[in-house]
């Protein structure tokens, strides 16, 4: 009965000037909600005093709980968290909240009923504001090799908000090797390779200034780690996962 219905998992990494603000909207908005929910910072080994400025929440109606690990990437921060929450529901929420949280209940049932349910930025619907126009068609490339590679069908594999129930998070998150951006596409061809179904739910997503993505740098560090990706399934170094 003390189990909460749904954990927030926010990666952070000096992220002290952005994060209160971010909390503050996450923890108002969940405490309007009728059902128990939690909230987990997981500090990438910030410099900043990111895990400082979470705590400051941690007495409120919504519990924050701070992690610490050290300076990995934001995939290892993204599978503390989950391997760390309790929730029937796990949402991965970017501490940008570039998608307004009041769209969370499109990711939760019954708007959305199957075991994962990501945020899309391409499903009809979805509205994109303020993006650079060439880190839009940067992402467009690195979603066409993507759907060659490794995840079919899929129409945004990066964007930073999704829902898993909580018993397929902690098999897929356990499984989870890459540290970096690549975990997204990590996850989800596992997934798919498991049988599990993916729902991809148009959001609004909002550009921000101070995004800690550096679309040539990371796009090809991720094209190594979808690759990483490919061999290790070749190798058997994954498992099916079971639970639904």
């Amino acid at each position: 009965m003390d189990r909460p219905y749904l954990s927030v998992i926010i990666p952070a990494y000096n992220e002290a000037r952005r994060l209160p603000g971010t909390l503050e909207r996450v923890t108002v908005y969940l405490a309007r909600q009728p059902y128990r929910a939690e909230v987990l910072v997981v500090d990438d080994g910030s410099t900043d005093g990111t895990a400082d400025a979470a705590t400051v929440f941690a007495g409120g109606t919504t519990p924050v709980r701070a992690i610490s690990t050290p300076h990995r990437g934001k995939g290892h921060a993204v599978k503390t968290g989950m391997l760390a929450a309790a929730g029937e529901y796990r949402f991965l929420c970017d501490a940008d909240l570039s998608m307004p949280i009041e769209q969370l209940e499109r990711l939760l049932p019954p708007a959305a009923g199957t075991p994962i349910v990501i945020g899309s930025r391409e499903a009809p619907g979805a509205r994109r504001c303020n993006e650079p126009w060439t880190r839009h068609i940067m992402g467009r490339v690195f979603n066409w090799f993507i759907r060659a590679t490794t995840v079919r069908g899929i129409r945004d594999t990066q964007c930073g908000f999704k829902c898993f129930r909580g018993a397929v998070a902690q098999e897929l998150f356990a499984q989870q090797r890459l540290d970096g951006f690549g975990f997204d596409v990590e996850v989800l061809f596992l997934a798919q390779k498991s049988g599990i179904a993916i729902t991809e739910t148009p959001i609004d997503w909002y550009h921000q200034q101070e995004s800690k993505v550096r679309p040539l740098r990371d796009a090809l560090r991720m094209v190594r780690e979808t690759l990483a990706v490919r061999w290790c399934w070749m190798r058997g170094r994954y498992r099916r996962v079971t639970a639904r």
